[in-house]
């Protein structure tokens, strides 16, 4: 590594910052002069080529503009004022986008047990690699063109076949590609609900299914979640009550708790939807995971009132998103028009990226030996969380998280706020609940718990809000 260079991207980094600040602050108001590069560059302390790049970084990213002769100054267009840039970072509602940023936004440095994604050196990278090799010598049009709407049809084909594995018939022409799940049920959501509709969740769900019903303005009802599915006694009330369009779920395994759908609860729950006329969207994301058969919603009714997704950020890779919606044929045209009147045509670099790691076998040698390092991980960290008396509600038969409770009288919110001070995201309880009962609860992605660090910060955080 050239230490000069690295030393001087620093100074130029720094320098960009700095006027960054000031022009976010309004200390340099739009049509404003910059400091000459000589001034500045005595100001911080630099050379005047690391000035002078920097000021062209600038340019480029049209915060400021050079004219020739004068000097340089800040576009007339005012940028929008970041308070997180003039101030101390503000804290944040614990609400469903909470463990999300913290997550995302994350450096290198943090702990999430809290996400809800796999750890890259869990992922095929290998697989990957060769995958993008191959597609990198397709032919031009395969590597410029628009997808079609409905999606490669060679990957759909090949997700037809492996849906009927668990009983879920869909010919590739009811299966339509998507950027990912949670794009899948945004289309759902413009497509079968208007503003005011009820959505049934459950309670506890998956926090961005919260999230994204309250970008549709729709109202959102909890049903509670048990070890077997919905609880259908407060189900059929709801359904009553506030005559819902729709249902969003996950039957294969729940997110957050574990759990997978019982076939006694599966059958109910479709006869009480049936009679009611609902929907249901089941979301099958984590269904590679499953270590054995698990009941399929779509199976069961066969794709009438049933509506499947899926995606393979979890299982594959997040950064080549690519996911699917399966349902009836005059659903799956409505959704292509919509398609097209969005996002125009499908990623085929993505697609194609699924396909081949699909085709050759290797996705299934991946997901075996992924299954065997998750139960081995889960006994590992739910034993080390009963050390600390943190009790998972169930033994989950497969899947990559433990839902647990806390000690008594501990808050969930304010121990993911103790251990976030010290680099470790968590996701407590609350953002999952539509009624806000847990509290006391915490999700663990527990292939994310393999560092020491995370369970000496419980333990810390644990005596902390004891004392």
């Amino acid at each position: 590594m050239d230490v000069s260079s690295t030393a001087n991207g620093g100074q130029t980094a720094r320098v960009v910052a700095a006027i960054r600040q000031r022009i976010s602050a309004r200390a340099l108001s739009p049509g404003a002069r910059l400091p000459s590069i000589r001034s500045f560059a005595r100001t911080m302390g630099v050379s005047t080529s690391t000035v002078v790049e920097a000021y062209e970084r600038l340019v480029a990213e049209g915060l400021i503009q050079s004219r020739p002769g004068s000097g340089f100054y800040v576009t007339r267009v005012p940028q929008p004022l970041a308070l997180a840039e003039i101030g101390p970072r503000l804290e944040r509602a614990v609400d469903p986008f909470w463990v999300s940023r913290q997550s995302l936004e994350a450096g290198g440095d943090v702990l999430k047990p809290g996400c809800g994604w796999l750890p890259a050196s869990w992922m095929p990278e290998a697989e990957l690699r060769k995958a993008l090799r191959r597609f990198a010598r397709a032919e031009a049009g395969h590597l410029v063109d628009y997808g079609t709407p409905l999606g490669h049809p060679s990957l759909r084909r090949l997700l037809s076949l492996r849906m009927s594995e668990h009983g879920v018939v869909a010919p590739a022409d009811q299966i339509l590609l998507t950027e990912s799940g949670t794009q899948a049920i945004d289309m759902l959501c413009r497509l079968l609900v208007e503003p005011g509709d009820t959505v049934l969740v459950d309670d506890p769900c998956y926090f961005n299914f919260l999230a994204l019903l309250r970008a549709h303005r729709v109202k959102i009802v909890g049903v509670p979640w048990t070890p077997s599915g919905p609880d259908l006694t407060a189900f059929a009330a709801a359904l009553g009550e506030h005559r819902p369009r729709l249902y969003i779920t996950n039957s294969g395994l729940h997110n957050p708790t574990g759990a997978m759908l019982s076939p006694a609860t599966a059958h109910r729950l479709l006869s009480l939807s049936g009679e009611a006329g609902l929907t249901i969207i089941e979301d099958d994301i984590f269904g590679d995971f499953c270590e054995e058969p698990a009941p399929r919603l779509a199976a069961l009714d066969g794709l009438d009132r049933v509506i499947q997704i899926g995606s393979f950020s979890k299982t594959l890779t997040a950064a080549a998103r690519c996911g699917y919606i399966a349902a009836r044929p005059e659903w799956i045209e409505r959704l292509s028009d919509l398609k097209i009147a969005t996002t125009f045509g499908g990623n085929p670099v993505s697609a194609d990226l699924v396909h081949a790691i699909l085709r050759d076998g290797s996705y299934r040698r991946h997901l075996n030996g992924l299954r065997d390092r998750l139960a081995r991980a889960r006994g590992d960290v739910a034993s080390r969380l009963r050390a600390l008396e943190i009790r998972p509600w169930i033994e989950p038969r497969g899947g990559i998280f433990l839902w647990c409770q806390l000690p008594d009288g501990l808050d969930g919110a304010e121990f993911a706020r103790r251990a976030l001070a010290e680099d470790v995201v968590l996701a407590p309880g609350n953002v999952f609940s539509v009624s806000q009962s847990c509290a006391a609860f915490m999700r663990f992605n527990v292939a994310q718990c393999a560092d020491e660090r995370v369970f000496a910060v419980l333990k810390r955080a644990i005596a902390a809000a004891t004392v």
